[in-house]
């Protein structure tokens, strides 16, 4: 169950990101808090069966979107350099950390090869450390997000060039 001091916290801590809605499952109970304008909703019920996380897609990138508007015009192709990458997203807003203390080195570094349990980051939400998987055999090519920074659901973290 949800405490009043964890709900509080949830909602400061989405009322400093562009994010409008959260729905988190722990412990047999679910939170669900939407950002409609200025004002939030809050809803605490209690749940038997805990789902599976569903896969995230990330929003097309700057550069797929700058593709699509030139689609069918005279202007040359841009060339997407994130074609046929494997892109890690956040499952959930919190703060994005590269390593298990400040002191460690990072999980993974641009050249690394991960495999599908490769822990690749920590995310921290409501003081909870969740660590992130690779999900996907390949080699780590990008990291898009700073340590200690906040990270919204489904910010791309990670390119991945799938084997």
């Amino acid at each position: 169950m949800f405490n009043l001091d964890e709900i509080k916290e949830l909602i400061e801590l989405l009322d400093k990101t562009s994010v409008h809605e959260l729905e988190i499952e722990n412990e047999g109970s679910r939170i669900s808090i939407r950002k409609p304008g200025k004002s939030e909703i809050v809803q605490v019920q209690p749940t038997l069966v805990a789902s599976a996380v569903a896969p995230v897609t990330a929003a097309p990138s700057p550069v797929e979107a700058a593709s699509q508007a030139v689609a069918g015009s005279n202007a040359p192709a841009v060339v997407d350099q994130t074609a046929g990458l494997h892109t890690i997203v956040s499952p959930m807003v919190g703060t994005f950390y590269r390593s298990a203390s400040p002191e460690a080195n990072a999980f993974v570094n641009i050249g690394d090869r991960v495999g599908e349990k490769t822990t690749v980051c920590i995310i921290e939400a409501m003081k909870l450390m969740n660590e992130l998987e690779a999900e996907v055999k390949g080699e780590i090519v990008n990291v898009l997000v700073e340590n200690g920074q906040l990270v919204e659901y489904g910010q791309p973290l990670f390119l991945v060039k799938p084997e």
